[in-house]
């Protein structure tokens, strides 16, 4: 459909209506179209793939020490970058 400019701006939403519809609304200024509503094309969204996971899969490829989840020593606190933590003082044994 083709609309002079009074008409474009006296009935945008009817012609926003029509270019969701599908339609191409054309503007016209006296008789020269000067522009076009059209539909906007929703962009394709692809689903990403879902990463592999399944539990087990790492079974027997990680590996740490026994100690890995023992007490740190101060040094280690210190290369750790939680020195401040060696010089807090150590909480007291409960009293029998």
């Amino acid at each position: 459909m083709a609309y002079t400019v009074h008409q474009a701006k006296t009935h945008f939403s009817r012609l926003l209506k029509e270019a969701e519809a599908g339609q191409e609304v054309v503007v016209m200024r006296g008789k020269k179209p000067v522009a076009k509503i059209v539909p906007i094309q929703e962009p394709v969204v692809s689903k990403p793939e879902t990463p592999f996971r399944l539990i087990g899969a790492y079974r027997g490829k990680l590996n740490w020490d026994d100690d890995a989840f023992g007490p740190m020593t101060d040094q280690d606190l210190i290369d750790s970058g939680f020195g401040y933590m060696v010089d807090v003082p150590l909480v007291p044994p409960p009293a029998k």
